[in-house]
């Protein structure tokens, strides 16, 4: 999200709504457009009349509040036409070349009326009820990347604001966000003649909500090339602060971070047991930092006594936010990084059979001693299965030893492959090539190309055991999310959760008029 932002002030993307085809109960369509120095993006939003009892968060609803496509360029009448027909309608519909993403979005149920009504009646919605619940509408999926008929990522991806990850994407969340707003204060218009428009401060504080399933858990298994590159920049910025010189400047920015930061985790909300835990650890965390903060002498700060503070006496929570917070005053240190995000994954896909099975037993005590060391005869050690739903095409998990699943069981359990080819192999003499092996047993040629990729991207592995009883799948879609640059998780389970995205944002038509790189924090 932020390395869309800045890209669009940093750049000076021009924004406009062409088109404000919407009626006094709402519905219609609309087109926001944003202009690059190079080209055009075109967000195509139609919004409908559903019924309250249609409204869900389930991926396999059928009817939405609003449905949206992510048109390359500026679309004419025709193309209009040709996406109301068949956005509305989303994976039943058919997109083109043409649209980068597709998504929809349904009205929150505490909120949207709430601020109608507030707005028509001549005065502002309360601020508690804004900060309770965070966004207007709720993002129930943002597809991209070919999905459904859109263009394929290879098609626009030497374009500089797309090549980052999930940068069509993230614009799309960003222009449904101002999309959100202008419909609250169009129908609060329609219905009075008194009727105000939000204030642009409390504007600010409403950002998207995001309902995210298991769909997003295999991703990363399925792309450890890419997972390495995230997780390689991540440590590079990390590394580069801990050795950076700390001047005055710098704390005090630090410091507004954290005071800001403190105020955002005490507005998240969630009745979910394990998101309570983990927000209770980190509360504590906070105050902890904050007396560690309080005592310290001038001449004894440094970023590199404090990370090390950080990991010893923090939990994983408090840790994680401890290392946003020192990259918060050094962007010049580490914004270049942005660069490293993006991967070839098809360049790391050959699979070198010229290496012998030595070689590759090497490798996998190297980085793999983990899952060597799992017992696999434990029933709770793979009492998980992944799968893929017929009806939605959509991931699921199911319990191994109470559904007849396994026919359809996903290659989403490394670790257990790992032990099974490590197995294999103890058959072979050291000396053979991996070729010969896999003539034999092809089924592991998955398995032999991950452990050759991860041995070139160590931090491409989720090192834990995806299949066991004890897996949370919540902790692999935070791990995503927090890269997208989410807020306020709210599990609803241990395998949905939703988040808040942009809240605290600058609109489109406010890039250059408020502080960029303030807002994650609640400035």
């Amino acid at each position: 999200m932020r390395v869309l932002l800045r890209r669009a002030e940093n750049d000076g993307w021009r924004y406009d709504r062409p088109v404000w085809n919407i009626d006094a109960d709402g519905v219609g369509h609309a087109v926001y457009r944003v202009r690059t120095p190079d080209r055009s993006y075109s967000l195509v939003a139609f919004a409908h009349d559903l019924p309250d009892e249609l409204r869900s968060d389930r991926v396999i609803a059928e009817a939405w509040d609003s449905t949206f496509a992510l048109f390359d360029g500026e679309p004419t009448e025709a193309d209009i036409a040709r996406l109301r027909d068949n956005v509305p309608r989303q994976e039943a519909g058919r997109v083109s070349g043409s649209e980068l993403t597709l998504s929809r979005a349904n009205r929150s149920v505490r909120l949207f009326g709430h601020v109608v009504d507030s707005l028509a009646a001549g005065h502002q919605p309360d601020p508690a009820q804004i900060e309770r619940v965070g966004y207007l509408m709720r993002t129930t999926a943002v597809y991209g990347s070919a999905k459904f008929g859109l263009s394929d990522r290879e098609a626009v991806a030497d374009r500089a604001e797309l090549s980052p990850p999930f940068q069509a994407e993230m614009l799309t969340v960003w222009l449904i966000r101002a999309f959100t707003v202008d419909v609250v204060e169009h129908l609060a218009r329609a219905r009075s003649d008194k009727a105000v428009d939000l204030d642009p401060a409390m504007r600010r504080r409403l950002g998207v909500g995001n309902s995210t399933g298991l769909g997003m858990a295999p991703f990363l298994i399925n792309h450890p090339v890419l997972i390495h590159h995230w997780f390689q920049a991540r440590e590079e910025a990390l590394a580069r602060v801990r050795s950076a010189p700390l001047d005055a400047d710098k704390w005090t920015r630090f410091l507004t971070a954290f005071r800001r930061a403190r105020e955002t985790v005490a507005s998240w909300l969630t009745e979910h047991p394990y998101q309570v835990q983990k927000l209770a650890a980190l509360d504590e965390d906070l105050t902890r930092l904050g007396d560690r903060l309080a005592r310290t002498e001038v001449s004894a700060r440094d970023w590199d006594t404090l990370w090390t503070w950080g990991e010893e006496e923090l939990s994983m929570e408090g840790q994680e936010l401890l290392l946003s917070l020192v990259l918060e005053p050094y962007g010049e240190l580490v914004d270049d990084l942005v660069h490293d995000l993006a991967a070839d994954e098809a360049a790391a896909f050959a699979l070198d059979g010229r290496q012998t099975v030595g070689a590759l037993l090497d490798s996998i005590r190297r980085n793999y001693g983990w899952a060597l060391r799992i017992d696999w005869a434990l029933p709770d050690n793979q009492a998980r299965i992944w799968y893929t739903s017929e009806e939605k095409l959509e991931p699921r998990l199911g319990e191994r030893f109470e559904e007849p699943l396994e026919p359809y069981e996903q290659t989403l359990g490394p670790a257990r492959d790992i032990a099974a080819l490590t197995d294999v192999l103890a058959a072979w003499p050291l000396d053979t090539k991996v070729a010969e092996v896999l003539l034999a047993a092809p089924e592991h040629r998955h398995t032999v190309r991950r452990v050759q990729m991860v041995a070139r991207h160590p931090f491409g592995e989720v090192r834990d055991n995806t299949l066991g009883a004890e897996m949370m799948p919540i902790d692999l879609l935070r791990a995503k999310l927090s890269f997208f640059g989410a807020t306020c998780f709210d599990p609803r389970s241990d395998r949905w959760v939703r988040i808040t995205m942009f809240q605290g944002a600058p609109f489109p038509q406010e890039l250059g008029r408020v502080p960029m790189d303030e807002w994650m924090y609640g400035a």
